[in-house]
């Protein structure tokens, strides 16, 4: 889930709530604090304050704590969610050069 709020700053400001009952494994929950802080640097949004909060389990302790599939699903989401802001704002959602590619373990 993505909560924005207008501020008065040039800039926007980014916060990532994972709950330990969502991702309950510390690799995970880095991981989708990483992936989040990424696209949202390289995305052009206006000034506003957001809130990126998991709403949903995302693995188990018994699965892997890091995968390419959650990755790759975390960046269609906060893509989506990202851009929908910057649509609002008429700015475009990226920049013209795309995100470099994920990083193999």
């Amino acid at each position: 889930m993505l909560y924005t709020c207008p501020n008065q700053l040039p800039h926007a400001r980014l916060g990532v709530v994972v709950a330990k009952r969502f991702a309950p494994r510390a690799a995970t929950r880095n991981t989708i604090k990483r992936v989040t802080r990424e696209l949202f640097r390289v995305t052009g949004l206006p000034a506003i304050d957001c809130v990126v909060r998991l709403a949903k389990p995302v693995n188990s302790k018994d699965g892997p704590a890091t995968t390419a599939k959650l990755k790759a699903a975390l960046r269609v989401e906060l893509t989506r969610l990202f851009a929908a802001q910057a649509k609002l704002s008429g700015k475009p959602a990226l920049p013209s050069s795309p995100p470099p590619p994920p990083r193999s373990p």
